[in-house]
């Protein structure tokens, strides 16, 4: 299996980019929010995805590993295939996805080609109870959270404080649904319990 690839772009297609690694192209299919960004006689590298079929074998690239997990999470729903998961990363940024499943918002993610309404319900009830932690995690050190998360506590809190942040949350909602999820979880409980634990609060 292919995990990675670092080559120059040697084409850009409508849906896929020619990867010209040590003299070998390989074809690999990108959302449209990430063939934006590659140009021709780029240097890049690319996180794969690799798919085997009877009758094919098909690489998928990303730019992040957030995109690249966003692509895994996304074809666990029902219906949705590698096609439509990309056509939804096209619509969506990493951080668009999270915020709107986190609020359970179906009209944002019908904004994506081949996204019907009933597709949009089923995938944000789906995927709320799945987003990782670490997808809203990896915005925290862009986010606004920087100059404090208004809870006192442990850096665990205060990490999915920032987590919240980043998603879209106001500083004291985000404050007030992890402080809520610290007393349902304990002290102990880490930065990722955190965020889960208040993602199924505020979607309630």
């Amino acid at each position: 299996m292919i995990g990675k690839l670092s080559g120059v772009i040697d084409m850009v297609g409508e849906d896929f980019v020619i990867l010209d690694v040590h003299g070998v192209g390989y074809v690999v299919q990108c959302s449209a929010r990430t063939l934006a960004h590659l140009h021709i006689g780029d240097a890049v590298k690319l996180a794969i995805e690799t798919q085997v079929r009877e009758d094919s074998i098909r690489l998928y690239g990303f730019l992040t590993e957030a995109e690249h997990e966003w692509f895994r999470l996304l074809q666990t729903v029902q219906g949705i295939g590698a096609k439509v998961a990309l056509a939804v990363q096209g619509a969506l940024s990493p951080e668009d996805l999270a915020t709107a499943i986190a609020r359970q918002d179906k009209a944002q993610i019908g904004r994506a080609p081949g996204i019907g309404p009933r597709l949009a319900a089923r995938l944000v009830a789906e995927l709320k109870e799945k987003l990782p932690a670490s997808l809203a995690l990896a915005y925290a050190s862009t986010g606004d959270g920087a100059g404090g998360s208004g809870v006192e506590g442990p850096v665990p809190a205060e990490d999915a404080v920032a987590a919240l942040l980043t998603l879209g949350y106001g500083r004291a909602q985000a404050a007030d649904a992890i402080e809520g999820a610290r007393r349902r979880l304990g002290e102990a409980a880490d930065t990722a319990a955190l965020v889960r634990q208040a993602l199924r609060q505020l979607s309630r």
